[in-house]
């Protein structure tokens, strides 16, 4: 069956069009060709320096990850409550404090004072509650895989670790550049787990078939982990009732069937990119680009910059970075308005181009 009743009408056309350009190197003096194919290799050479230049980056992190740990293991002790820090340790002015002290509004400073008194009578909560709980739901990248079902459970997350693989020993044989997340819970009521991994595979070399697409280090695949679920807490499942009919006797009979449901805890059930030799569909390669870009902003950003993500303070600075870059691209089309209007006033007597006809 054809499609609109049009599909025969296209392929006519299709037929019919030119076929693309030849590459311009096409046409050159062999000699020419030659010297081409020398800067080619050439380039893989500078490919591979790359790719070694990379893998120092890798190892600085890995070192400078060491030193980071004590200061984040702390971080740890205060949002669970286990160590007070302090009072040097809590000590901080922020810029709306100095602007309150500058400008002296003392009505201002009247009322906090009071909403202090006053919460200084309340009992003291232990650590910071909901620390990670409170950044996922401020980071939208992350709201977005949270399920109502799966809040009761990131509220008993501890912390969030990211762990490399050791100097001269590949946690992952072939994949010099894994790291893994891990995900620490407190004891709760709905798995055994005290902790949550999340194993990221990365390749810094260039590919052999196409040495050209390499700019820098990639994720390409993904482990999760194994939830073990107590009894009827498993929130990646639900089970729905189906009615079937015997064709023959016409009885009726109820089943219960456990099909998949949304909840962030399938980020620990990725999918594969490789292992089984099948290429994806396009939806499955999205998922796995978005899976891809969760692990790495949790890399780069949300544990190195925890606070700020829970105070709010990054997600502004992320903000205003975007809108900084859409403004400079409004700017630009500004100018080139303005370019339009200056050549008008040069050629005033230029008439505007009119279409040619259709013939």
């Amino acid at each position: 069956m054809e499609l609109f009743g049009q599909s025969s009408m296209f392929r006519e056309l299709s037929f019919q069009l030119p076929p693309p350009p030849p590459p311009c190197s096409w046409s050159l003096p062999k000699a020419v060709k030659r010297r081409i194919n020398a800067l080619k290799q050439l380039q893989v050479k500078c490919a591979h320096i790359e790719a070694k230049f990379y893998e120092e980056v890798h190892d600085l992190e890995r070192k400078y990850a060491a030193l980071y740990q004590p200061l984040f293991d702390k971080r740890r002790e205060f949002v669970t409550g286990d160590v007070e820090p302090t009072d040097a340790e809590s000590e901080w002015h922020s810029e709306n404090e100095e602007e309150d002290r500058l400008a002296g509004d003392m009505k201002t400073k009247a009322v906090i004072a009071e909403k202090e008194a006053a919460a200084a009578e309340e009992p003291s909560p232990k650590g910071i509650p909901e620390f990670w709980f409170t950044i996922f739901r401020n980071v939208d990248m992350l709201s977005e895989l949270v399920q109502e079902y799966d809040e009761p459970i990131l509220k008993h997350l501890q912390d969030i670790k990211v762990r490399f693989s050791d100097p001269g020993q590949p946690m992952v044989a072939l994949f010099t550049q894994s790291f893994v997340l891990e995900f620490h819970f407190e004891p709760n009521d709905y798995f055994t787990n005290s902790v949550l991994t999340k194993t990221y595979k990365m390749k810094s070399e260039p590919d052999k078939a196409d040495p050209f697409s390499f700019e820098g280090p990639e994720i390409v695949d993904c482990d999760g982990c194994t939830i073990d679920w107590k009894k009827g807490k498993n929130v990646t499942v639900k089970t729905i009732k189906k009615k079937q009919k015997h064709k023959g006797r016409g009885t009726v009979r109820t089943i219960t069937k456990q099909v998949p449901n949304d909840s962030f805890f399938n980020f620990f059930s990725p999918l594969r990119a490789s292992g089984d030799g099948e290429s994806l569909d396009e939806d499955s390669e999205f998922t796995l680009a978005s899976d891809f870009e969760i692990g790495h902003f949790f890399r780069e950003r949300i544990v190195p910059r925890a606070v700020l993500y829970f105070t709010g303070e990054a997600i502004e600075d992320d903000d205003n970075f975007e809108e900084g870059e859409e403004g400079e691209e409004e700017e630009l089309e500004g100018d080139e308005e303005a370019e339009d209007d200056d050549d008008a006033e040069i050629n005033p007597k230029k008439e505007p181009s009119q279409p040619s006809e259709c013939k």
